[in-house]
């Protein structure tokens, strides 16, 4: 018999390496533009490989853990994505590098996955969006140690040694996981494809992976576009506009930590009401100030509403589809990351085609469509389907 709380333990572990692997590329992003001299063109052709990783890892991991269960997934998806990081500080080779950001991806995808999947396998019906939160902490935690680690010892240390250490640390976790033990596999004798694809007609499932397209594709507007903005509406200073973002991040994870003790008081749909309406607010901000205080607490209130969307819908899907959880919240995240990408995408064009001052509108209208979900699928988001 497993313990829940070690296994718990580990899933947070997994989903802080996941911060890392989601954060890394950005934060030594210019160290690799300076160090091979790349253009837009080419910095912009790096990054790509890291999102088709994240969005393949998250597609392939559900039939895996459903199979063969999560400790076997969780050690090969950290050492892959070691492998990835390791890469990235030793390569001199622009086209091993553009593996080993894949690689960061992959790792980073599945160990996402896997971990939402596992702490809502070890999770009460009462306290799984709760325990969902407090595992978005964990990925706060891990998306601020890269940034922390590069500004305070980079003017001893190379970005690379700064990797090396961090993936040598990374790998004595995994003792843990080999040391645990985990939840057994749901399919010991063969994954059912059947069922597994009856998934995909299922209303419960694709509403949330809807409502997380939604969600996931704000947060990533939020990541990639809040500094053009702010650097084309603004006169706050370039290095001040950088700060801007931990400010979101900030508000998230504190919000998250807040959250795993209001879930077990308020019924969810109330919780995302209002939670949505808290970003709305920071997003009004963001449109009508131009000041740095205003400006952060904006987004400080945008990050801490934006904290609700995903413990919700993958509680919701993980206490809905127990017997092929892995499966089924794997589907809702590549959907979710699909809208990452597309978003991002019709950003670019609405910037083009208009101006990058159109930005807080797109993001209420995104908003508006979220709550239109939420509020004509009551029972759904109660968890009385």
């Amino acid at each position: 018999m497993y313990n829940k709380n070690l296994v718990y333990i580990a899933s947070c572990i997994g989903m802080a390496f996941f911060g890392i692997a989601f954060i890394v590329m950005g934060s030594v992003l210019p160290s690799l533009t300076e160090k091979y001299s790349l253009d837009t063109v080419g910095a912009s052709s790096l990054v790509t490989f890291l999102p088709v990783g994240v969005l393949l890892g998250s597609l392939i991991f559900g039939p895996v853990v459903d199979r063969f269960g999560y400790k076997i997934l969780l050690i090969v998806s950290t050492f892959i994505t070691i492998l990835g990081i390791e890469g990235l500080s030793l390569s001199d080779d622009l086209s091993i590098l553009r593996g080993c950001i894949f690689f960061i991806g992959l790792g980073g995808g599945m160990l996402n996955g896997s971990t939402n999947a596992l702490a809502s396998d070890v999770s009460d019906d009462h306290n799984r969006s709760s325990r969902l939160s407090i595992l978005g902490v964990s990925y706060g935690v891990g998306a601020l140690i890269i940034p922390f680690l590069l500004g305070v010892l980079s003017k001893d240390y190379s970005y690379e040694i700064i990797l090396q250490w961090t993936g040598i640390f990374m790998l004595l976790c995994v003792a843990y996981f080999v040391a645990v033990r985990f939840p057994e596999p749901k399919f010991k004798q063969g994954f059912p494809v059947k069922q597994a694809a009856s998934l995909l007609k299922q209303p419960v499932l694709l509403i949330l992976s809807f409502f997380l397209f939604f969600q996931s594709g704000m947060e990533g507007l939020f990541n990639n576009w809040t500094t053009s903005y702010l650097k084309a509406t603004t006169s706050i200073e370039e290095g001040d506009i950088v700060l801007t973002l931990t400010f979101f991040v900030l508000g998230m994870t504190l919000a998250r930590l807040f959250l795993s003790y209001v879930f077990k008081k308020v019924k969810q749909i109330h919780v995302l009401s209002g939670a949505m309406t808290i970003s709305l607010v920071g997003i009004a901000l963001l449109n009508w100030s131009t000041t740095f205080p205003v400006v952060t607490l904006g987004l400080f209130l945008i990050g801490f509403g934006l904290s609700a969307g995903f413990p919700v819908a993958i509680g919701l899907i993980g206490s809905a589809y127990k017997e092929t959880s892995g499966t089924a919240i794997g589907i809702a995240l590549f959907i979710a990351l699909g809208g990452n990408s597309i978003l991002n995408y019709a950003m670019g064009y609405i910037s083009r085609t208009f101006d990058i001052n159109s930005f807080p509108v797109f993001l209420a209208i995104l908003l508006a469509i979220q709550f239109i979900i939420v509020f004509t699928n009551p029972k759904i988001i109660n968890n009385k389907n």
